[in-house]
């Protein structure tokens, strides 16, 4: 395990999960303390930018890419619970500030820092057995960012095929995309739900109990639809199965 010689891990607690899901940011902050890994929580932080980005408002999300940078250049290393926004400082901010040479550097900085949880235990800390528990039957959903900008996919599986009495049945096409799209299931509803319907019913198909992500935003628009299909299915982000 870690020791205190470890870097501070700096929480880059995505929007959805501060205002929806603090459950999930607890249990980010209780893995990092049992692997007695030092944590802060820059309260400062805002949201980094990545709805404006995505629906073509460069400049606005330029205005939260300073911010975000500003508050966390001076940080040794960041990690989100959020493949998504974790691609968005990764990849995109850089983007941003291509004619600006200065900013350019300063968000290839934070860039270089900036980790998705399970890419930052496994790939990062080389660890993928975190003493947790499970008992009950899983299936996995791959999130578009997480799978595609960052490369996350086996970080995930890793660390679940230690959980303790867990079993972990794979969907059909996990790697589809489920629908959200952050803007794109309000400005696309009927082919957000279409999409969606196929996801569930690859999870249906499972016979799981529960659907684990990377992505809190991918959960809730899954979750969505099992509400209203009345399934007993849950979802699970993974960072509450690993501090379970």
């Amino acid at each position: 395990m870690p020791g205190s010689q470890t870097q501070t891990v700096s929480l880059f607690i995505q929007c959805l999960v501060d205002a929806m899901y603090p459950n999930v940011g607890v249990a980010m902050l209780n893995i990092f303390r049992r692997l007695d890994i030092p944590v802060d929580c820059p309260t400062q932080q805002t949201c980094c930018g990545q709805p404006a980005f995505t629906s073509g408002y460069r400049r606005q999300a330029t205005v939260a890419a300073r911010r975000f940078i500003e508050i966390f250049e001076n940080k040794e290393v960041i990690v989100c619970p959020s493949g998504s926004c974790a691609a968005m400082v990764r990849h995109h901010y850089p983007q941003l500030f291509e004619n600006e040479p200065d900013w350019q550097r300063r968000a290839e900085t934070v860039a270089a820092k900036t980790y998705e949880l399970t890419q930052y235990l496994v790939d990062v800390l080389g660890i993928d057995d975190l003493g947790a528990r499970y008992s009950g039957k899983l299936t996995i959903h791959d999130s578009c960012n997480a799978l595609r900008a960052l490369g996350i996919r086996e970080q995930p599986r890793r660390l679940i095929a230690r959980i303790a009495d867990v079993e972990l049945v794979e969907m059909n096409e996990s790697e589809r995309c489920c629908g959200f799209g952050g803007s794109f299931a309000v400005k696309y509803p009927e082919i957000s739900t279409a999409m969606a319907q196929d996801k569930v019913n690859d999870i249906l198909a499972t016979g799981a109990a529960a659907v684990v992500g990377v992505d809190i935003g991918c959960l809730m628009n899954i979750q969505g639809l099992l509400s209203r299909k009345k399934s007993p299915v849950k979802i699970l982000h993974i960072a509450e199965l690993l501090a379970g």
